[in-house]
């Protein structure tokens, strides 16, 4: 098991508000300097229009560095997951991270594990994991009925329990339902604020440590050590009115979330 950075992790630093937003190779560098061991990049349009060479230089950077790739996209379309796949195997990515929704396909349970049947014998043969992450617009439930349907060994969930209270799903139930099929982990803590005038809440994120994830109780179950599951860092920090502060608020949480990670081994 090892733990290291997502590109969500960089989520400001990479968006349009950045003057000059990091390059992969830029966030590879970043996450060897922290100490991270796995970089995933995940939800990053470029990275589908690299060609060969580009995908070869990615992958380069991160074996100079000693730094193992992960892919994430959203979908489970036949063609879009065979074009993950290829992307992958391009980089010597054994795990691709996704989501059944995206903007304009919402599958059914039986079309979604349909759908995977098919796809998940050529991630199999390539020697490539497929998770599918918890999130609020599939529930839980339906979320395993998938993976069960489909039941093969490379196919799995990518476990973020915060992901999920949109739901109204407890985060803990999520542990507990998801943790014997996890295959991969996306740690982001959260919080409730009070609204001014106490006419609601907001949810966000907040340090690691500092909020509702129970860390210790999901590591207790899901066994990532025992298992090799890669922890992988994300954050939900709110915009800070300024790029200046937000880009520093950003990467202080990133060390800190990193260090605290490095620190539990």
């Amino acid at each position: 098991m090892s733990y290291g950075l997502s590109t969500y992790a960089f989520f400001w630093r990479i968006s349009d508000r950045a003057p000059r937003p990091l390059t992969v190779h830029e966030m590879l560098t970043r996450t060897r300097d922290l100490g991270g061991e796995v970089f995933q990049i995940c939800d990053y349009p470029p990275i589908e229009t690299f060609d060969d060479a580009q995908l070869d230089a990615v992958r380069a950077t991160a074996a100079s560095y000693g730094i193992t790739l992960e892919l994430g996209t959203r979908g489970v379309g036949t063609e879009h997951l065979a074009a993950h796949l290829r992307i992958a195997r391009r980089l010597g990515v054994t795990l691709v991270r996704s989501m059944l929704n995206t903007a304009d396909h919402r599958p059914s349970v039986a079309e979604a594990t349909a759908l995977l049947r098919t796809a998940v014998p050529a991630y199999a043969a390539a020697g490539v994991t497929l998770g599918l992450e918890t999130y609020e617009q599939v529930s839980t439930d339906d979320l395993l009925a998938v993976v069960r349907g489909v039941d093969s060994p490379h196919l799995g969930v990518v476990l973020d329990p915060g992901n999920s209270v949109a739901r109204l799903e407890r985060p803990a139930d999520v542990v507990d339902a998801t943790a014997p099929y996890v295959v991969n982990i996306h740690v982001k803590d959260f919080s409730f604020s009070r609204q001014d005038g106490w006419v609601g809440f907001t949810f966000a994120g907040c340090l690691l440590g500092e909020g509702l994830l129970d860390y210790d109780d999901m590591v207790r179950k899901v066994r990532p050590d025992e298992r090799g599951i890669n922890q992988i860092v994300e954050h939900w920090l709110p915009w800070q009115g300024d790029f200046a502060e937000t880009a520093r608020l950003e990467d202080q949480w990133t060390r800190h979330s990193i260090n605290t990670l490095m620190r539990s081994k």
